[in-house]
């Protein structure tokens, strides 16, 4: 059976299904059957894909089949799928099966969406190129010689590549964002706490998210709408009482003003990204958008502060992959061994880079001149972000400086790949949400590759996220 893979979207293969044009087992084969081994987008294909696709077949005889029913979704291999493989991109999990499902995935598990598989990722989703892989690297999927972005590069390339109708992955410092914008799709990164985390293997605990990759706006608004609520399992999701509070005060009705940081974005962007972003803010103009410049005196410091919050998270959440409970295992001539040659062997040259850097950032002596201070300076960044939409709606910047990079070009110098950050960890750094959407292609060496227009607006405003995207891209 002939599918169109290239134009499907949840909504056309939800009707499809329904009206017996195919069915889901049908569906689902045609993903298999379009899964480039080249591009490396997976660490594992799930061999149960045809039964879940099966099941999602009774459900549309049964009448019980939701909108998500039958859809093919692929997971960035560090959210948990119980008795699924689950590496987070490390030789330190290479043999670990998920004990449990992740909240989103249960949610997900209930809709009926078929899971396809776990795909790459930077180590520990650290990195901002998916080349940190224990498994190898994923390339672009408009250019196999350049990076497919990271740390959710899999996840990007398995959306654009059409190996999987959405994904999902996890945004710590732009990580959804960042490999959106090199392969053509869109990728939304959520306010914090408005996505459960249980079940997501933790790296920056006050920065990360996991949001959904998608090829069309509707289908970003369907799988985060799926995954979004308030979560017993995870003490730091929002309360529903309070978000209806805030959501109701959104009109979006109004006619909206988006605000310019012109002072932010005057050096380290290629001029042709710049070009496209001038164009984009053109097309708002037309569609009756008022744009107003702003300042946001202190976002300039928002890298420094997540290179240091964001080590000092890890070096925490890293301590536990030791050899005792779970993972790999190293045995020495004793405990003090055991642990260093697990962690050693283990655990890749990025993620040991950042344990270093977050330990010396925790250590005595060091916490107050450091850790301390980034959070204070967190504080004066959120109340900048708070200060600026009292008179704007959202806010344009590019997502990345750059198009996608030549894989190995950045990989020896850790300064100039976390440079890539400098648009995106801004909103993980405050925790507002932010999506990045397709603004337009660039040519390198002759090849057209993908930019991305990156939207942020304020707490709990997804709804105009949504908005925004869908009048820009219409």
């Amino acid at each position: 059976m002939n599918i169109d893979l290239k134009s499907l979207t949840i909504n056309k293969a939800h009707e499809s299904m329904k009206n017996g044009d195919f069915t889901a087992q049908e569906l689902a084969q045609a993903y298999l059957d379009n899964i480039n081994p080249e591009l490396n987008a997976f660490i594992v294909i799930f061999d149960d894909v045809l039964e879940q696709a099966k099941m999602a077949d009774e459900r549309f005889k049964n009448g019980t089949a939701e909108l998500l029913t039958g859809i093919p979704i692929a997971i960035k291999n560090n959210i948990l799928i119980k008795g699924k493989k689950t590496t987070a991109g490390s030789k330190i999990l290479e043999d670990y099966n998920a004990t449990y499902d992740a909240t989103v995935i249960t949610k997900l598990k209930k809709a009926g969406v078929v899971f396809i598989g776990g795909t790459n990722l930077d180590e520990f989703a650290m990195g901002s190129s998916t080349e940190n892989s224990a498994y190898g690297v994923t390339k672009n999927s408009y250019d196999l010689e350049r990076v497919a972005g990271g740390s959710s590069g899999g996840s990007a390339v398995a959306v654009a590549s059409d190996m999987a109708l959405a994904a999902l992955g996890s945004d710590t410092g732009g990580s959804i964002r960042q490999p959106a914008s090199f392969n053509g799709i869109l990728g939304l990164k959520t306010t914090y706490g408005r996505v459960s985390r249980s079940g997501a293997i933790a790296v920056g605990s006050s920065l990360d998210q996991i949001g959904p990759f998608a090829k069309n706006i509707e289908d970003i608004k369907i799988v985060y709408d799926c995954i979004k609520g308030e979560d017993k399992m995870d003490s730091t999701t929002l309360k529903e009482k309070n978000i209806s509070e805030i959501e109701q005060k959104i009109n979006l009705s109004k006619k909206m003003t988006i605000g310019i940081p012109r002072h932010f974005l005057k050096e380290g962007i290629d001029s042709d990204v710049m070009e496209k972003f001038e164009e984009s803010i053109q097309s708002f103009k037309k569609k009756g958008y008022e744009i107003k410049e702003i300042e946001l005196p202190n976002i300039k410091y928002s890298l420094a502060v997540y290179y240091i919050l964001m080590p000092a998270e890890v070096s925490a959440n890293l301590s536990r992959y030791d050899g005792v409970r779970f993972g790999l295992k190293k045995e020495g001539e004793n405990l003090l061994e055991d642990y260093m040659k697990t962690k050693g062997i283990g655990f890749g040259k990025e993620v040991r880079r950042r344990i270093i850097l977050g330990t010396y950032i925790l250590s005595a002596g060091y916490k107050d001149a450091y850790y301390n201070k980034a959070q204070a300076l967190r504080e004066i960044i959120r109340e900048d972000f708070k200060k600026a939409f009292i008179d704007v709606d959202v806010i344009l910047v590019p997502t990345t400086p750059t198009p996608a990079f030549k894989i190995g070009s950045k990989g020896s110098d850790p300064m100039q790949m976390y440079l890539e950050d400098i648009f995106t960890v801004s909103s993980n750094v405050v925790g507002n949400p932010a999506i990045s959407v397709p603004m337009g292609f660039v040519d390198r060496d002759g090849k057209n590759l993908p930019v991305g227009l990156q939207i942020l607006a304020p707490h709990l405003y997804e709804e105009a996220l949504i908005k925004v995207s869908t009048d820009f891209l219409n």
